[in-house]
């Protein structure tokens, strides 16, 4: 796989710093999670391909450990606030001097200045301070956040990822790695690009809600069907709203421009009342295989008996049979390989890791007598 003989420590967190550690397993790196001894295990379920090494780093010898572990690794991910790391004597300053190929990656809300970079935050506080969340919401009524994808994956982990990757490339010209300060403030915004660069022109001129792309056009939004199901409606282009409308069984002589932007309440509500006259099922034999951009709202359980999803096998299933997405993008001579192993347990693989860095068993026994590391090996069951 691309990532092939990279390794990776992952300091145990939430949501964004676990997901940025699945993507880099996923395509081949070694990644071991960092866990605190006596941890619940990766409550963000996010652990496939990894093992787990259970060490208490609030304890000198513990973060000793980690400083043996960082010497030899490529890269450590820490989703810390500012200043633990160096308050734990972890910062990139020593753990650099000593590996100066390391790349270490700090994934944080705020990032690691300015003056909210010792606050707590999640998800929508991120979104809330990037812009982003002012431009999602129905006409009307309080923003609001689409889940915790936006800041916490695509702003953060993966933005992160990227950052990862770009210092790996980078290192091979320069010999040496660098220190990444993702922040997922930053990493939303930059996501937003778009909205940014196209501000001048007619998308964004009205309140949120009431433009073409946030739901305030008849043919880019949502409608309910006749047993309660959705479609997605984004007939932008005039040749697509063409092939909406016939499907709709409208007449386009009978009805307003489509960019008549003072109509478009009116032709949402001329559009919900047919939607609302079939099913889910019946709309997608109309609109299949058209150029209509007119497709159901699929829930989890139907998105993965999607025939175009079968066909390109988008979703893979573990050998505790949970389904998940394949590892995307899919590269033709080097895809990811996704383990489908159970995730680990804390501290599962914390000797067998010590020894491959060159601990000795007496090292490693000394270390579990102070509690310094946890070992929990599972049980064969007989």
């Amino acid at each position: 796989m691309a990532l092939r003989g990279i390794l990776v420590l992952e300091l145990a967190g939430l949501a964004p710093g676990p997901f940025c550690g699945m993507v880099l397993a996923d395509f081949g790196a070694q990644v071991v999670r960092v866990d605190r001894p006596g941890a619940r295990g990766d409550v963000s379920f996010m652990a496939r391909g990894k093992r787990s090494l259970a060490v208490n780093l609030k304890r000198p010898d513990g973060a000793l450990v980690l400083r043996r572990l960082c010497a030899q690794a490529d890269v450590v991910l820490e989703p810390f606030r500012h200043g633990v790391m160096e308050t734990l004597q972890l910062g990139p300053e020593i753990l650099q001097r000593e590996n100066p190929k390391l790349i270490y990656a700090r994934l944080s809300g705020f990032g690691q200045s300015g003056r909210f970079c010792r606050v707590a935050g999640h998800d929508i506080n991120y979104l809330a301070l990037s812009g982003v969340l002012s431009k999602i919401g129905r006409s009307g009524e309080n923003p609001y956040a689409p889940l915790n994808l936006l800041a916490d994956f695509g702003g953060g982990g993966l933005i992160c990822t990227l950052g990862i990757l770009l210092a790996l490339f980078q290192r091979t010209r320069s010999g040496k790695g660098q220190v990444i300060d993702a922040s997922m403030v930053e990493g939303t915004a930059y996501l937003s690009s778009f909205l940014w660069k196209s501000q001048q022109v007619r998308l964004w001129g009205r309140p949120r809600g009431q433009n073409m792309l946030d739901g305030g056009a008849p043919f880019y939004t949502t409608y309910r069907t006749a047993d309660g199901g959705f479609m997605a409606v984004g007939a932008v282009e005039p040749q697509f709203y063409k092939l909406l409308i016939k499907g709709l069984g409208l007449k386009s002589d009978e009805l307003p421009n489509q960019m008549s932007m003072t109509d478009w309440p009116e032709m949402k509500r001329r559009f919900a009342e047919v939607f609302a006259k079939k099913t889910k099922e019946e709309w997608c034999q109309i609109f299949d295989g058209t150029d209509a951009c007119v497709t159901p709202v699929l829930t989890f359980e139907e998105v993965t008996q999607h025939d175009h999803n079968k066909e390109r096998g988008s979703f893979i299933t573990d050998e505790e049979q949970n389904v998940s997405p394949r590892p995307a993008p899919l590269l033709s001579d080097t895809p990811a390989l996704p383990s489908s192993k159970r995730d680990p347990f804390v501290g599962e693989h914390t000797e067998e890791i010590l020894q491959e860095f060159g601990f000795s068993q007496v090292e490693i026994s000394q270390l579990a007598s102070d509690k310094i590391i946890e070992i929990n090996k599972p049980r064969a069951n007989l």
